[in-house]
């Protein structure tokens, strides 16, 4: 393998605050990761449009969700996407198609490609946006992570797949 097809692949999953939707992609993401030990290597993390929450540990509704799962997202802090971002991940996948839009508002021409929705690889979902479940009851929560470890799924498949043609 050369260098280079051993390069590795940067994944950033953006919602708006940061402690519901984007915690529980990269925690199911991560989980995806270590379970199927892909044999590429895979840089994580997550973001929000918005810095209200910064610096704060995930919804303590999302964390129980993810744990009885086995997904443990208790050491996440919220973050504000910045600039960099935009070099540095080569995959940014946004919740939802307003998040999607403030992405590419804010980022680079050059780099809009990397900007997708993260139901884009959802196998089981003719869903567009992953809701945002803040206001509502732990049920949406649950819903949520159904979509997002489906989506975290068909995502490392094609990353692998990325991964073979470098």
């Amino acid at each position: 393998m050369s260098p280079e097809s051993s390069r590795q692949i940067s994944v950033l999953f953006v919602c708006m605050g940061n402690i519901c939707r984007s915690p529980m992609a990269e925690g199911a993401f991560q989980k995806c990761l270590q379970d199927s030990k892909p044999g590429i290597s895979v840089r994580v993390d997550s973001a929000g449009t918005h810095g209200s929450h910064t610096d704060s540990p995930p919804d303590p509704r999302a964390q129980t969700v993810a744990a009885r799962r086995g997904i443990d997202i208790s050491s996440l802090q919220a973050r504000r996407v910045v600039d960099e971002d935009f070099a540095s991940f080569d995959h940014i996948l946004a919740m939802d198609q307003d998040n999607h839009e403030w992405l590419i508002a804010r980022a680079p021409v050059e780099h809009h490609d990397k900007i997708r929705l993260f139901l884009d690889f959802s196998a089981s979902s003719a869903r567009a946006n992953v809701p945002d479940p803040y206001y509502g009851p732990v049920s949406g929560f649950e819903r949520v992570l159904d979509l997002v470890q489906d989506g975290a799924k068909n995502l490392l498949r094609a990353l692998i797949e990325e991964s073979r043609r470098r």
